[in-house]
């Protein structure tokens, strides 16, 4: 839950005011037009930007109001999937998985590369353990990051503009991927994009970011905003343009 959070950098106000829920089991989107503060939202929620105003609550507790190590500790049930993947190139695709377990776990190296193995079965890449990031596709590339993410068995999932750079088949295979994730596993996921085919594909919920604005200008499940916000802006984006 964000509780008049406000956002910037230096001198720069990103956003303000926003106050929204994000429900357990939910596929919930940050979405607007480019610049409007979609990834500096992500960047809050998951303790790499602080917000200048308001509170962000999980599960009741005032995340940054924590003690930075108590803070850190609470990072570990979080999951990001970067947009580029950010995966290792000199590393296999199962280290790349294992990397978080052999961070923050006393597993066994055995059961740590069972469990790497297992993750990227969930994501449909099993046998590609000891496959490299240049030897697969794009779409299979973000399908390892979302594995890593997973790693730990987070309670959250960050996406960021997961579908940059795919085609659409690859992007709609990556929409499916997420959906299967939420319905097995109940994991909650936060996706920031602007992708409409991605955003009516999977969401529940949504907030609106408006970067003149500076704020939110609505919050819903994207194809009731679609059909009857009252902010023109909202649907104008929802509709393509077209009001």
């Amino acid at each position: 839950m964000l509780e008049e959070v406000s956002l910037g950098y230096g001198d720069l106000d990103i956003q303000s005011g926003l106050s929204f829920t994000i429900r357990e089991g939910d596929v919930f989107i940050v979405m607007g037009g480019s610049g409007c503060g979609k990834s500096t939202v992500m960047r809050s929620l998951t303790g790499l930007v602080p917000p200048r105003k308001g509170r962000i609550l999980y599960h009741g507790i005032d995340f940054w109001g924590l003690p930075p190590a108590e803070r850190a500790l609470r990072q570990r049930s979080f999951g990001v999937m970067y947009q580029s993947g950010a995966l290792w190139s000199s590393m296999t695709l199962r280290e790349n998985v294992a990397l978080p377990l052999e961070l923050y776990t006393d597993l066994s190296a055995r059961q740590i590369c069972d469990l790497a193995s297992f993750k990227l079965s969930l994501v449909g890449l099993r046998g590609f353990d000891d496959f490299y990031p240049s030897e697969i596709s794009g779409g299979m590339r973000k399908r390892v990051g979302v594995a890593r993410a997973m790693s730990l068995d987070p309670e959250i999932l960050f996406f960021d503009e997961p579908s940059a750079g795919l085609d659409p088949l690859s992007g709609r295979l990556l929409d499916d991927l997420m959906l299967e994730l939420r319905d097995s596993l109940g994991t909650t996921m936060v996706v920031v994009t602007h992708d409409l085919a991605s955003i009516f594909a999977v969401a529940d919920d949504s907030v609106f970011l408006d970067p003149q604005a500076k704020t939110m200008l609505a919050t819903g499940n994207p194809k009731t905003l679609r059909d009857h916000s009252e902010v023109e802006t909202v649907r104008r984006f929802l509709n393509r343009g077209e009001s």
